[in-house]
């Protein structure tokens, strides 16, 4: 009780609405660029290695990268954050937030959710580019059935292979699509959160820490929406939706500060933040884990069939968004 009379203290010494406006207007455009920067520069470098000898590789490089990314973002920073929120003094307090650990309860929901729908996705995808079985019942559609078996056994091999590329594209695109869902659930909570905020001691650190954020979490998103091969217009409305998402949110949560009073602390906007956490870590925990990594290192026929460096490159690539974003950590 102590702590919380304490952080009580802290908070109103710091609270200047004013001030917080302006910090929240200058982090909105600087947020907005720095999230632009971050998810088209693997983009652009995919588009400048492709058609070159190196473009696979260089793309499951970054790829990597993006993952430990990823990975960091849901384990270090979203996590925590849902955590801490759902055991703040305001609600820790109240029944039944203090008597279960709701955001681990709702983090393995996420996770189990973002199973459910790479499995349906997975099924729907594999049933609607399965070639329809069609009877031979006439001898003469036997006999031309006898004819063309030399034929179609020769196309066979190809047809297949183009058909199973076909497939993982389709995949790497659901991965892309649901992986975006999920950093879209985390930006917005960071944005409402900010946008709520009256305290400038918090926000003013805050504002070149998530620029930073904003950009190693557009390298990790953009790494996979380079590698599924989008059209432009996809692709260009993938990154702008993910460049805007968090200014958007600390607009909305201006405004919902301006008309309801609700500020960050409230025990209401606390539960929130930390529900929509915690969903949005075991979403993007799965989708590190199972979608990327996993798939990179242990199903990948170019990582199984190139040369050793490749595989260590690609854990260098993979620690190295891991440890970029933990540092991060320190500040966001």
């Amino acid at each position: 009780m102590g702590r919380c009379v304490t952080d009580a203290a802290r908070a109103l010494a710091c609270r200047d609405t004013a001030a917080a406006t302006h910090l929240k207007l200058i982090s909105i455009l600087v947020i907005f660029f720095t999230s632009v920067v971050g998810i088209s520069s693997p983009v652009l470098l995919a588009r400048y290695f492709q058609g070159k000898p190196a473009y696979d590789k260089a793309i499951l490089v970054i790829k990597c990268f993006a993952a430990g990314v990823i990975l960091s973002t849901s384990l270090v920073h979203v996590l925590p954050d849902a955590y801490d929120a759902l055991s703040d003094c305001a609600v820790a307090s109240r029944h039944p937030w203090k008597d279960f650990p709701f955001a681990g309860l709702v983090t393995l929901f996420g996770a189990l959710l973002a199973l459910f729908v790479d499995i349906t996705a997975s099924s729907h995808v594999e049933h609607s580019h399965r070639t329809p079985y069609k009877p031979i019942g006439t001898h003469d559609e036997k006999k031309l059935a006898d004819l063309g078996a030399v034929e179609s056994a020769d196309l066979g091999a190809s047809c297949g292979g183009d058909q199973a590329e076909e497939l993982v594209k389709l995949k790497q695109k659901l991965v892309s699509q649901v992986l975006e869902i999920g950093i879209i659930f985390h930006s917005v909570i960071i944005g409402v959160t900010m946008g709520m905020s009256q305290n400038k001691c918090t926000i003013r650190p805050l504002v070149a820490a998530l620029a930073f954020h904003q950009i190693f979490e557009g390298m990790g998103l953009g790494g996979c929406i380079a590698q599924a091969g989008f059209n432009f217009g996809t692709t260009a409305y993938m990154c702008f939706m993910f460049s805007v998402t968090t200014p958007m949110g600390i607009i909305l949560g201006m405004i919902v500060f301006s008309v309801t009073g609700y500020d960050d602390s409230s025990a209401n906007a606390l539960i929130m933040e930390g529900l929509l956490g915690s969903l949005s870590s075991g979403i993007l925990i799965y989708m590190a884990l199972v979608d990327l990594i996993s798939a990179d290192f242990f199903h990948n026929k170019l990582m199984d069939s190139s040369e050793p460096w490749l595989k260590k490159a690609s854990f260098v690539a993979l620690t190295l968004g891991s440890t970029s974003m933990s540092i991060l950590a320190l500040w966001a």
